[in-house]
């Protein structure tokens, strides 16, 4: 075992918001540990498609953003953590401008385009379809630049490091030659969500949820992990595929396509004032339905057409690479699990309930999303979140960590076969649509696989995880926002902010 030296902050993960709260960490020391070989580049922010909500026009304002984001919340949203995320959003796309970020013009000014349950144009895109790609491309760019920031790739953390009186002074890590301690004032968890446990998802497989089962590990709270949200719209795989399926960006929707069934008709207008534009919950259960009873597919053929290839470029790509040309096809698509509402529950400082450890972006439960996120939001908050985190660390006095105690864990991760099971489990019993009978058979095989996993290890830490989403999806017996029981009733419109 190596130990590396002290840190003032130590940021697990180099998406966009372990990114972010490291630059606005200057001018204090950070180490910025990510698991893959190339920093940014292994985790779900440069998959975005969407882009960032902001409210920039003339006929909107942060207050009807919060509005919107409040209302697709079902309720379950906290009015001041919204209104200070809305509130940050347009200085947020100045500042992204200012380390270089591209985002798509007409003349002078920004383009925005409209997506699912926005009531205005507000969400910048760059490249059409590649506004997560283009921002991590800023973001890395201005990251390998500062010289307070130190970039470390193959390390993956599998336990935090506390002192005898519980404060988190660290984190373990395998590195390419073993075990390592690595040291530091204040940790911060930006390791993204776990929709990348399920069989069908938009994330790539580092989407496991393995910083916040390092966090429950070590007793943080967690909370909301019921609200997994499911895009509607992601390319249909082969059959036995598993994994990351492509997104087919909301902003195809917002453009003008449109979802048919399996006799070429359309479905949502009956099921929503919004038709197509409706909240991603109500669509994603829609696709869900007509998927299984023979199909759906999502026609951009009148509304994009001849334009798509410079309009939607990666879905354009995705399209062909599976021997369809969107421009003359509709596209077949199922819902796919794409984000999580839950997480490391954080108070408005972004600390956890351990002293010493913060959390930000997907990896924490900020209150912001209540039972569904609002289209495009899930960047601006890491971001926002990530730059208010990093500059409240800068200015604050940081306490001097205690020495590590040793590691209660130890790194073994799943084995590829039982992660197939888990995200067969999940995707049969815990997906768009659940049932407490499906819940407790998927905690009985729950049970099974962790039988075949080492206790104490990193794998089995995600096992107890998906156990506790399990577990809060069964205690939650009626329906709201993402989380549907097909046994349960639904709580109707009016009601739903009465709920907690």
């Amino acid at each position: 075992m190596t130990t590396a030296a002290l840190f003032d902050v130590l940021v697990i993960g180099s998406g966009a918001a372990g990114l972010a709260t490291a630059l606005a960490a200057a001018p204090r020391r950070v180490a910025v540990l990510t698991p893959g070989p190339v920093p940014a580049l292994d985790g779900a922010s440069r998959w975005a498609q969407g882009g960032i909500a902001a409210a920039l026009a003339a006929d909107d304002s942060p207050q009807l953003h919060a509005e919107d984001t409040l209302a697709a919340g079902a309720g379950l949203s906290d009015p001041e953590a919204v209104a200070r995320l809305t509130a940050a959003a347009p200085e947020l796309i100045a500042w992204l401008q200012t380390l270089g970020a591209r985002f798509d013009r007409a003349g002078v000014a920004l383009t925005l385009g409209r997506e699912a349950a926005h009531r205005r144009a507000r969400i910048v895109h760059a490249q059409g379809d590649a506004t997560g790609a283009e921002v991590m491309r800023a973001l890395s760019v201005a990251a390998a630049t500062r010289s307070h920031l130190t970039l470390v790739t193959r390390r993956s953390a599998y336990a935090l490091a506390r002192d005898d009186g519980g404060r988190v002074v660290g984190v373990w890590a395998q590195g390419p030659d073993g075990s390592e301690l690595w040291r530091a004032r204040a940790v911060v968890l930006a390791s993204g969500g776990y929709a990348g446990l399920y069989r069908y998802t938009t994330n790539p497989s580092g989407s496991d949820g393995s910083g916040i089962a390092l966090a429950l590990a070590a007793g943080a709270m967690l909370a909301d992990l019921e609200f997994v949200q499911f895009h509607p719209t992601a390319l249909a795989p082969r059959d036995g595929a598993h994994g990351q399926l492509p997104l087919l960006t909301e902003a195809l929707r917002g453009a003008g396509a449109v979802l048919l069934d399996a006799r070429g008709k359309r479905f949502m207008p009956v099921l929503h004032a919004d038709a197509e534009l409706a909240p991603r919950d109500v669509v994603a259960r829609a696709v869900w339905r007509e998927a299984h009873r023979g199909g759906a597919w999502l026609d951009a053929r009148a509304a994009v057409g001849a334009g798509f290839p410079q309009r939607f470029p990666t879905v354009f790509a995705a399209c062909m690479a599976r021997g369809l040309d969107p421009r003359m096809q509709a596209i077949p698509v199922v819902p796919a699990a794409h984000y999580c509402m839950g997480g490391v529950r954080i108070d408005g400082a972004g600390a956890t309930s351990l002293p010493g450890l913060y959390a930000v972006g997907e990896a924490a439960r900020s209150g912001v999303h209540g039972a569904n996120r609002l289209a495009s939001n899930s960047l601006l908050e890491g971001l926002a979140h990530g730059r208010a985190l990093g500059a409240a660390l800068a200015s604050q006095s940081l306490p001097g960590p205690g020495a590590a105690l040793p590691a209660s864990r130890f790194w073994h991760p799943l084995s590829a076969a039982l992660r197939a099971r888990l995200g067969d489990l999940l995707w049969r019993d815990a997906a768009v649509q659940r049932s407490g009978d499906g819940l407790v058979r998927a905690e009985a095989v729950l049970t099974q696989l962790a039988a075949e996993t080492p206790a104490a290890s990193s794998g089995h830490d995600v096992l107890a995880l998906t156990a506790a989403m399990l577990a809060a999806m069964r205690a939650r017996h009626r329906s709201i926002g993402a989380h549907f029981r097909v046994d349960a009733m639904v709580v109707p419109e009016r009601s739903r902010a009465a709920i907690c």
